[in-house]
Parts: C-alpha cells; sequence; structure tokens
C-alpha cells in the first residue's frame, strides 16, 4: 500500500512539480493551497508526511505546524522561500523534521521524504530494546520510556535519541547526528541538530535546563549520560 503525502503551497506550479515527483516515486498526494485546509486534510486523510510551506496565506505554515504537533508526531518536511535562518530554527523548534529552501530540486524533495520517512520505519540497526539507565527504548514500535512513563517524542527526536542510545557515553559530533537522520548527501544545517535536541530535552528531562540525559559537550557535540 503506498504511502500517503500532503503537499501544501499556495504556489500552482510547485505543488504540480512536488505531486508528479512524487508520484513518480510511489506515493499518493493530497494538496491543500491554504493552512486551513492544510489542517482539515491533515485531520481527514491522516497522511504519513506533510511537505509545508511556511509562507501560506492565512494561517501560516509556523500555526500549521504547531496545530499538526498537538495532534500528534506526524512527520513534516517544511518548505521556505524566506532565507532566514530564524524562521527554519523556529519551525524546527516546533517539531518540523526537516526543511528545503525554495527553489528547490525535485528529486531532493523525494530524497528527503523517504529519508524521513525511513525515520518511521525503524532507526538504522539497533537492537529492538535499548535500555541506559531510567531510559527505555522499543525500536520497532518507536516508544520511549522514562522510569516507566511514556514520552511522545517525533521521528526525528526518537531516531536522535536511539542513535545516542546505542553508544551511551560516546560523544557524537552534529555532523554525524545530521548523517543519522538523513542518510542523503545534502548541504549541512547542523544548528538543525541544536533544535532538535532543545525539543527532546523539553520531552525528557526533568529539567531541560541542567539535563541528566542528553548531555553537551561544548564544542563538540552531545552523548548520552553512560547509565547502565
Amino acid at each position: 500500500m503506498s504511502r500517503t503525502i500532503l503537499v501544501v503551497d499556495d504556489e500552482p506550479r510547485i505543488v504540480e512539480l512536488a505531486r508528479d515527483y512524487l508520484e513518480h516515486a510511489g506515493f499518493r498526494v493530497i494538496t491543500a493551497d491554504d493552512g486551513r485546509r492544510a489542517v482539515e486534510a491533515a485531520r481527514r486523510e491522516r497522511p504519513d508526511l506533510v511537505v509545508l510551506d511556511l509562507g501560506l496565506p492565512g494561517l501560516d505554515g509556523l500555526e500549521v505546524t504547531r496545530d499538526l504537533r498537538r495532534d500528534g508526531s506526524i512527520p513534516i518536511v517544511m518548505v521556505t522561500a524566506r532565507d532566514d535562518e530564524l524562521d527554519k530554527l523556529l519551525g524546527l523548534e516546533l517539531g518540523a523534521d526537516d526543511y528545503l529552501t525554495k527553489p528547490f530540486s525535485p528529486r531532493e524533495l523525494v530524497a528527503r521524504v523517504k529519508a524521513v520517512l525511513r525515520r518511521t520505519d525503524r532507526p538504522p540497526d539497533p537492537s529492538d530494546v535499548i535500555r541506559v539507565g531510567e531510559l527505555q527504548l522499543d525500536v520497532p514500535k518507536m516508544r520511549t520510556e522514562v522510569a516507566g512513563r511514556s514520552i511522545d517524542l517525533t521521528p526525528t527526536e526518537f531516531t536522535l535519541l536511539a542513535t545516542l542510545a546505542q553508544q551511551p557515553g560516546r560523544i557524537f559530533t552534529r555532523s554525524q547526528l545530521l548523517d543519522a537522520l538523513h542518510g542523503v548527501a545534502f548541504e549541512s544545517y547542523e544548528r538543525a541538530i541544536d533544535s532538535h535536541i532543545k525539543n527532546l530535552r523539553r520531552k525528557l528531562e526533568p529539567d531541560p535546563r541542567q539535563p541528566r540525559f542528553v548531555l553537551t559537550v561544548y564544542g563538540v557535540g552531545y552523548r548520552l549520560a553512560d547509565d547502565r
């Protein structure tokens, strides 16, 4: 059964290109041209991933991201014409999984969509259940518990945590974590990792300002506290 992608953009040419390339790659594609229709379509159709333009009329892409995140952890690939790092970081902090800046290659869009969906299938090569101290990750089901309490993570957040948890105590650079997330070659945007780590800590840590689990190694990257 083919996966469903919701493409949200108010530029018909971009919607047409995205639809053509995604359908050629085997996806079922539905579309919306504004934010309110996007939220309605997501709730009605339950797509597997949303390709979402930030610059929408009415309800903009950031508001749509907030609404979708309140409803669940559906993967989101943001698309923006704004060459503004703040917009990208804000979108990522709201829970988007990846981003593309216009103009973009339709082939790259397909590669990003496939890479994000791979995270929902299964992170690469970990054992089925990972336990590190109070943390427990059920990899096939993408479920996370802290001291028996269930934590709702996005696919990107789960993949990041699973990557760190496979080798507790090992320091991962931002570049290495990007490689674990994407599985495709594209320009590095390493500050995106900081946004995802911030979201992960907000859900995981008793006090995100003083993390116990995901630790910063200043000037290098991140590691998971080794509490085996």
